[in-house]
Formats: C-alpha cells, sequence, structure tokens
C-alpha cells in the first residue's frame, strides 16, 4: 500500500559514479538485496548517520572509513541490519569490506559498509560476500543501473525511489541523482532509511558536509511515519568532482536549491511508501519562537496515534489534533492565539472550534488522499514543516509479521 502512483525517474549519468547488484540470498532468495557504488579516485563523500545509541556494526565502520576521506566503494546489503551483534558484528563487517576491497585493488578503508533489514540477527557474511563477484560485473552507470539499485536497497518498501535534479553552474550543468529505502522505523534522527545522493560537481569537503547537513535538516529530519529512530540511518552526498567546480556564493546558492529539491523528493518518496500509509500528511506550523518549537508542535501531532488514526478512518475529529498541539512542549502557550486549518477549513481560532466550522466541510478534507494541517501559534516569525502518514491496519500486520 503506497500514496499516490510513482514511475522511478529516467537518472542521467553522473560522471565517475557506477552501481552494480547482486542476488545475495541474505533474506529471501530470488531478489537483489546487494549493491555497489563504485565512485572515481578523486571523489569525495560526506554522511549523516543515526544516533540511535546501538547503532549498527557498519554505521561504526562506515564512520570511521570516512574518516580517511578515501572512499571509493559502499557496499549495501538488505536483509539483515547487522545491529546489536556485538564484536561479532564489527567483524563481520569488516569481513564484507575486506572481501570487496580485495576484489577491488583497493585498501579495506575505502569501503564503506551499510546494512538494513532484522535486528540482532547474524550477517550472513558467506553469502553476501559469495556476491560480491556478481555485484562488480554489473558495474554500470546507466539509468537501469540506478533503478536497479534503487531496488536492491529496499525491505518493507513497495516500490523503489529516486529523484535527478539539474541547475547550471557557471554555464556548465552540474546533475544530481539520488536512491533512498525506508517504509516503517522512521523517525530520522541525524529514518530504517538509507540515502545515496551523487554529483558530478565539485566541491571540496567542508562545504560538501554543510550542504549535507543543513539539506538533511530539511528534508529528512522533518519526516516520521512511527516515531522510530533506526539502528542504521545513513545518508550520503558523494561529489566526484569531474563537473564545475561549486565555489561563489551564486553557485553554492544554485546547487542547494537543487540538492535540496533531490533530497525532499526523496524523504517525500519515504512517507508516501510509509508502511501500511494511505494518506500523505504535510503539517506546517507558522508563527512560534523558533524553528525547534514549530518542530516541537509538527512532530507532537505527527505522532499522536489518535491523530494518525483519525487520518487513516478519514473521521474529523479535529478535537485529537487540538489536543496534540496543547501537549507540545511550548512554555506559556497562549490558545487564544491558536489557529489550525485543515485544509482550507478552519477548524479552530480563539481558544474553540471555528464558528463556520461544519463536519461535513472538515469530512471533505480528511476523505483526500493528500491533507494538509496547517497550525499557527501566533508567538512569532519562526516556522517548519514536516511530512507523516496515517496509521493503518496494514501497519500493524506488516509489523506483526516482519520476521515470518
Amino acid at each position: 500500500m503506497a500514496v499516490g502512483e510513482a514511475v522511478f525517474p529516467q537518472m542521467p549519468v553522473i560522471a565517475g559514479v557506477r552501481l552494480g547488484t547482486a542476488q545475495a540470498g541474505i533474506k529471501k532468495a530470488g531478489r537483489r538485496d546487494v549493491a555497489i557504488i563504485e565512485v572515481s579516485e578523486r571523489a569525495r563523500v560526506a554522511g549523516v548517520f543515526t544516533r540511535n545509541a546501538f547503532c549498527a556494526a557498519p554505521v561504526q565502520i562506515a564512520k570511521r572509513h570516512l574518516q580517511r576521506q578515501a572512499s571509493r566503494y559502499l557496499l549495501i546489503n538488505t536483509g539483515n541490519a547487522n545491529a546489536g551483534t556485538g564484536t561479532q558484528g564489527m567483524r563481520d563487517a569488516q569481513a564484507c569490506c575486506a572481501a570487496l576491497a580485495q576484489l577491488a585493488d583497493v585498501d579495506d578503508h575505502n569501503v564503506l559498509p551499510f546494512s538494513t533489514g532484522v535486528i540482532g540477527e547474524r550477517l550472513p557474511v558467506d553469502r553476501l560476500c559469495d556476491s560480491l563477484p556478481e555485484a562488480m560485473a554489473n558495474l554500470d552507470d546507466s539509468a537501469a543501473a540506478w533503478q536497479l539499485a534503487g531496488e536492491a536497497i529496499l525491505t518493507t518498501d513497495t516500490r523503489p525511489k529516486g529523484a535527478s535534479a539539474t541547475c547550471d553552474i557557471d554555464g556548465q550543468t552540474v546533475t544530481i541523482n539520488g536512491i533512498a529505502k525506508g517504509s516503517g522505523m522512521i523517525k530520522p534522527n541525524m529514518a530504517t532509511m538509507l540515502a545515496f545522493v551523487a554529483t558530478d560537481a565539485d566541491i571540496e569537503s567542508t562545504l560538501l558536509d554543510s550542504l549535507l547537513r543543513n539539506s538533511v535538516d530539511r528534508s529528512f529530519n522533518c519526516i516520521t511515519i512511527d516515531s522510530d529512530t533506526s539502528t542504521n540511518d545513513a545518508c550520503m552526498l558523494i561529489a566526484t568532482g569531474e563537473g564545475a567546480s561549486v565555489v561563489s556564493e551564486a553557485s553554492v546558492a544554485a546547487f542547494r536549491e537543487a540538492l535540496d529539491a533531490v533530497m525532499r523528493e526523496l524523504a517525500q518518496a519515504i512517507i508516501r511508501d510509509g508502511e501500511g500509509a494511505t494518506k500523505f500528511v504535510t503539517l506546517d506550523v507558522q508563527g512560534a519562537l523558533s524553528r525547534d518549537e514549530a518542530l516541537n508542535v509538527a512532530f507532537t501531532v505527527a505522532h499522536s496515534p489518535l491523530v494518525k488514526t483519525a487520518l487513516y478512518a478519514s473521521d474529523a475529529n479535529w478535537g485529537r489534533i487540538l489536543a496534540a498541539v496543547g501537549r507540545a512542549p511550548v512554555e506559556d502557550f497562549d490558545v487564544e492565539r491558536v489557529t489550525i486549518d485543515l485544509g482550507d477549513v478552519r477548524l479552530v481560532e480563539s481558544g474553540g472550534r471555528a464558528p463556520g466550522y461544519t463536519e461535513e466541510a472538515g469530512s471533505a478534507v480528511m476523505a483526500r488522499d493528500e491533507i494538509d494541517i496547517r497550525i499557527i501559534l501566533g508567538r512569532g516569525d519562526a516556522a517548519a514543516t514536516v511530512w507523516t502518514s496515517d496509521l493503518s491496519h496494514g501497519y500493524v500486520s506488516i509489523n506483526a509479521d516482519y520476521r515470518s
């Protein structure tokens, strides 16, 4: 189940990037579950990772290897998270890096590992390593390779997620491609989510890291399906250096706009494909004293099971939204200043139900697949937007049967 239709985009070639996939049978036979991303020697790579204290072995090793600033290969597997596996998990992740490094004739630290899937089970290292020659043989820079890689990193997702954008840098076209996975255990804190974005632009490391972190804060850090932060989250940005240099203020601004568009599209695609999702919900909070305050209000509403089940039922029980706003961690809340709109229907003003509200109008908006909720706090000029989904029987079934 997913909200709306989605067609994987025709990805342009990114000079300096090739992708290959293989079938390792990590959790299920007969599906692609291993992907390799190869990047050129001059490429620079930045990453943000989960803040979960039980971060997975591949997260720990990827962070350590990334510090060497010599990344050449990204190795991704699905079906097993290699999280909660202790020192054995660290040895297993390192063994996979070593196996790929030997095949590619690079050092172990040139490989960044990523895993997603079931937590607490040992990674089937032999099966994964046996699949690497196939993935290496399939390395390609074509649109088809991007889509196959997008499919190979999925877990409970129903469809691959990709986005692409271009921008003009000093008369040269710069391209940005990205793929992501995520459907459940999504509440980023840097979503189980992984994202890999690449560009042919030439960007120095400090700027690349800053661009990534700022973009993630306004995309992946603004989505939630179930309020659970994964042990394995990672978002990587690769700049191959094969194209135009992003140096001037104007070029940075142009690149940032294109990068934000790709990141936002990927983040929203995760919500649209949320486990059991039938609704795509935009929570727009305005009039806050700070962006953090606006985010606190938005996430309080987005995480309310009562709000999310009402959304699923298309039930215009607006009191649930009001109650969630009222329990958000906001000091000196003046409810008389708060307005709440459901689409183009005013729900709340002056501390209670808006005089013109009708159940019929509210129900008509709740019946839509895409719903906007606007909350104006009347406290300041700060704002934030969060995207979420409803909570359906499908979500419960998917997660109850996840390991069966």
